[in-house]
């Protein structure tokens, strides 16, 4: 039954990918991304019949009356934007291929997969006559893999109609086989915050010449040499949020070799594998501390030139805990000692960590233990950014967290080449759906 439930799924969800909806900054041709949604209202009529409409520019807002208006509501997002696909494809990257028990395309795990799920189990409780309890909101934006315009002007809404959400569930993490290396097991890794994104232009002036005569320390140089002291200072502090502690305590169990030993006693040896592990995991290491990389550069138009004025530009995320003023001034000020200016050109937007104590990712918590018997639940924090950040303004409990089972390679190949999803994690996706909407 859930094989031909998978098989079924799969063919809905292929005609979601091959339609191309890549977004881009400045896009004003927004008709391939009205044709997706009467791509949606086609695959889920009873949900369109069912639900309230709201169109912005693009991006959609949905809400499923309840039955009790003195219950806070829930919101469940995704979206419907996706990033290009350039390099070769071993199945072109927006077929939809059905092939290899997976389903290749763009899209397919970022984040169309995840919206065909939500979107899937509201159709199938709606046609059993479900009715929510509370009010549910439904979003998905066009525009998030951009500047996340929509979410930011639908929270804006949310909060000028005095709308207090009670959960937020959107993308985030996934189940993750082996998540971190020395840990074994299938973990859904729910992300409970992500650190915020802010994009620094850092520009070295000189007199320029000729490139026959240099002198010392001109523009580029410094430049380098900025660089390089970004890579071995401390500017940027280590500290592991209870989040992360937590993720820790879970996965210790299931850990080999040093690691086991040292994680199993994490409240004694906290400060000293904060410290070490930027070095030990780059990925756990992201979460424990503001990161920094610099993305762009630009010098002289001529080979033979010594630049009059030179600049990269730096994309930051900055943890919680040192938050985003104090990680720009400290970087800000190691750039003044090279003789560089510091411009901020996108300040980004802070967002707050959900408790794992909390009711919000409790029911995440037993909607996981009931559909994925097999895997453990463990928080952990975002190191990228999603459009969720900005429905911090109307909850305090926003949740990132996508029910797909999918390997390393997997995880490698969203925004890469050959992005795809297993067909038989997509009956359990949408049970996970169905489990909470019913919960709430």
């Amino acid at each position: 039954m859930k094989e031909n439930r998978n098989l079924a799924y799969a063919e809905v969800l292929s005609q979601l990918i091959q339609k191309e909806t890549v977004s881009a900054y400045g896009q004003t041709d927004l008709t391939k991304f009205y044709e997706f949604h009467k791509l949606l209202e086609n695959f889920f009529p009873k949900f369109f019949e069912k639900a309230e409409k709201e169109e912005f520019k693009g991006s959609l807002l949905f809400k499923l009356k309840g039955t009790d208006s003195s219950k806070n509501p829930v919101l469940f997002m995704s979206h419907h934007d996706v990033v290009e696909a350039p390099g070769e494809w071993k199945y072109p990257a927006f077929s939809g291929e059905v092939a290899e028990g997976k389903i290749w395309g763009r899209g397919t795990l970022d984040t169309k997969g995840n919206l065909w799920a939500i979107l899937q189990a509201a159709e199938e409780l709606l046609n059993d006559s479900f009715v929510p309890s509370r009010d549910i909101y439904f979003l998905t934006t066009r525009n998030e893999e951009t500047n996340g315009d929509g979410a930011n002007e639908i929270s804006n809404t949310l909060k000028e109609r005095g709308i207090h959400l009670d959960m937020v569930l959107d993308e985030g993490g996934m189940i993750v086989i082996d998540p971190i290396a020395g840990v074994k097991g299938k973990f859904a890794m729910i992300g409970l915050g992500e650190k915020g994104q802010a994009d620094l232009k850092f520009t070295a002036r000189s007199k320029g010449g000729h490139a026959s005569t240099p002198g010392k320390n001109t523009p580029l140089v410094r430049l380098g040499k900025f660089m390089a002291e970004v890579e071995k200072s401390d500017i940027f502090v280590s500290e592991m949020p209870d989040a992360i502690y937590e993720m820790f305590r879970r996965m210790a169990p299931h850990m080999t070799g040093y690691m086991k030993t040292v994680f199993s006693n994490i409240n004694v040896l906290k400060k000293p594998v904060t410290k070490l592990l930027p070095a030990i995991n780059s990925t756990a290491g992201a979460m424990v501390k503001t990161t920094l990389a610099f993305t762009m550069a630009q010098g002289s138009n001529g080979r033979n030139v010594l630049p009059q004025e030179a600049w990269v530009v730096g994309n930051m995320r900055f943890s919680h805990h040192q938050g985003r003023e104090a990680s720009i001034e400290a970087v800000k000020q190691l750039a003044a000692k090279f003789d560089i200016e510091t411009e901020v050109l996108e300040p980004g937007f802070p967002s707050p960590i959900t408790d794992f104590k909390g009711d919000a990712f409790r029911l995440v918590e037993k909607a996981v233990e009931n559909v994925f018997p097999d895997v453990i639940a463990s928080p952990y924090l975002m190191t990228a950014a999603s459009d969720s950040r900005f429905l911090s303004r109307v909850c305090d409990n926003c949740i990132r967290f996508a029910p797909f089972t999918i390997t390393n390679e997997q995880m490698g190949s969203v925004h890469g080449l050959n992005e795809n999803v297993d067909v038989e994690t997509l009956a359990q996706a949408v049970d996970f759906f169905k489990y909470i909407m019913q919960e709430v």
